[in-house]
């Protein structure tokens, strides 16, 4: 799976599908959901367990935040 944006007009983003290695349970589940819910402009996070995808709606993130929310929550982002 590769990485999938949908940017406005404006170069904001609207969506980002990351692939992320190591997520197995539902803990995984809410550290990623917690921490990328913390990035400033994210409306919805969405993880996928069976599909190891992180799907993040909203306006105005960066690609880089997710990023580092991710990381911080313990897992690695597969480019």
């Amino acid at each position: 799976m590769s990485e999938t944006r949908q940017i406005d007009s404006d170069g904001r983003t609207h969506e980002l599908v990351l692939h992320v290695e190591g997520m197995s349970c539902q803990h995984c589940v809410n550290a990623i959901t917690q921490e990328v819910g913390k990035v400033a402009g994210v409306s919805e996070v969405q993880v996928d367990l069976a599909g190891r995808a992180v799907t993040v709606r909203g306006e105005g993130f960066t690609d880089e935040a997710i990023r580092a929310a991710i990381d911080e929550a313990g897992y690695e982002v597969v480019s």
